[in-house]
């Protein structure tokens, strides 16, 4: 069984129309649907925005579900310059960029008193997805690279170029990172795929709202395409 986290309703529901969905459990206000989709076993849940409701989120379906990989799927905001609107992003690893220890000697990202801040994606799974990605979007382009997370949207020129340079993130968003956090402390396999939906700088308000519908599109496409390949 594969569990599908989405932060927002847009991002999930189109994964529950395809869905024959066998049962539903209601946990912590969050609706875990349970069916197959294209013959593949999973459960689809909305944690919510944000770190917190992410990683309550996936200890739960490690806890409740009988689950064997986790997939984050959504929208993010491009931190370079050749990862255009629409493309997409799946993870090599997932940092969380507003973890901030610097006053103890810890560089930024860096967990304190934790062997790994920088969680790594299941390679198998991000090959295949990378494959897939090519084959059923093939009018956008897909990056594999660093996924950076925090308590934040930006849309602001001078954070991005801070994010980029100190991380070397290919995109930005609010919940990957402690997906990936909370699959590693259950020795969990997890993937993120990220659709770019704006460019995370002073145009990305505007720039969201014109283009996540487009965003969310290509990531489902990808996603169902992948399940297809798993089931």
């Amino acid at each position: 069984m594969i569990g599908i986290i989405g932060a927002m309703e847009s991002e999930v529901e189109r994964l529950r129309e395809a869905m024959v969905v066998e049962k539903t459990e209601n946990v912590a206000g969050m609706k875990f649907y349970c069916g197959r989709i294209d013959g593949a076993e999973c459960v689809v849940v909305r944690s919510g925005i944000g770190k917190v409701n992410a990683a309550i989120c996936t200890q739960i379906l490690c806890d409740l579900f009988p689950i064997t990989s986790i997939w984050n799927t959504g929208i993010a905001g491009s931190l370079r310059a050749e990862i255009n609107i629409g493309d997409i992003v799946i993870s090599t690893d997932a940092v969380q960029h507003d973890m901030d220890a610097r006053y103890f000697g810890y560089e930024p990202g860096v967990i304190p008193q934790q062997k790994v801040s920088a969680f790594a994606a299941d390679e198998a799974l991000a090959e295949r997805a990378e494959a897939i990605c090519k084959e059923v979007n093939p009018d956008i382009s897909v990056f594999r690279g660093r996924v950076l997370s925090g308590d934040q949207f930006i849309a602001e020129k001078e954070k991005k170029q801070w994010l980029s340079d100190t991380f070397s993130g290919m995109c930005t968003e609010m919940e990957g990172a402690a997906i990936a956090h909370a699959a590693y402390r259950n020795g969990m396999p997890f993937l993120i795929i990220r659709a770019i939906s704006d460019k995370a700088d002073d145009s990305a308000t505007e720039d969201y709202n014109t283009f996540e519908k487009k965003a969310i599109e290509h990531m489902v496409r990808l996603t169902l395409a992948l399940l297809k390949e798993e089931a």
